[in-house]
């Protein structure tokens, strides 16, 4: 198992620490360890989030798509939407 050691850690942080690990009945490792995953995991699902969008809008731009000129405005599209629905 990895070894992690901080030096000059602020007193201030480390007794916010403590009293988190306290009230959650964990010790200062299982709290730092436990923290420092739930960032980190949710840091990554942010980062692969927004790979996966780049990439859909990079292979949408290579398709080369062709769209009409003069597509309809959203309003537009709701209109007809709610009209066609009233018939």
């Amino acid at each position: 198992m990895a070894l992690l050691q901080v030096r000059d850690f602020p007193t201030t942080l480390y007794s916010l620490l403590a009293q988190k690990a306290e009230s959650e009945n964990r010790s200062i490792t299982q709290q730092t360890i436990y923290m420092l995953s739930k960032d980190l995991t949710q840091d990554s699902q942010k980062y692969l989030a927004k790979s996966n969008r780049k990439k859909a809008l990079n292979t949408l731009s290579s398709l080369n798509l062709k769209l009409p000129e003069q597509a309809p405005s959203p309003a537009e599209l709701i209109r007809a939407d709610r009209e066609d629905s009233e018939r």
